[in-house]
């Protein structure tokens, strides 16, 4: 299975696994499966320290890349075809442009978002997995 991580999912996988869903903690270790992370999610990553929101021990660029590089996962490129489906979704979708970006990386590639963000879990026109 092909699994992206939405912001939320990646920040309890490294910080905090037992905030993670029993389902989406078996998904991430299975052996099919192959975990994605959206560039994205490092702007709201990046977002979240500067507010206040995250506290992480070192800069978010090098933590970042080092549980992706840590965990084996891949990052698929946000392109003209991303942003063209992100704002092009079917409705209902809300407009908060990351989310947009992720369930669009997501449809576009067939992948399953895992992620506790109860909107996108509620968006019927992607798959998910919490």
């Amino acid at each position: 299975m092909d699994i992206l991580l939405d912001t939320c999912a990646i920040l309890w996988a490294i910080l905090d696994p037992a905030r993670l869903s029993t389902r989406a903690k078996e998904a991430l270790v299975h052996e099919d499966s192959s975990v994605y992370v959206s560039p994205i999610s490092a702007a709201e990553i990046a977002c979240g320290i500067e507010r206040g929101r995250i506290k992480l021990t070192e800069h978010w660029k090098i933590w970042l890349r080092r549980y992706i590089e840590r965990n084996g996962w891949f990052c698929p490129p946000i392109d003209l075809d991303i942003v063209e489906e992100a704002y092009s979704l079917p409705p209902p979708f809300h407009g908060d442009p990351a989310d947009r970006i992720i369930v669009a990386t997501a449809r576009l590639n067939r992948f399953h978002i895992a992620t506790g963000d109860s909107r996108i879990l509620a968006y019927p026109h992607v798959r998910t997995i919490w």
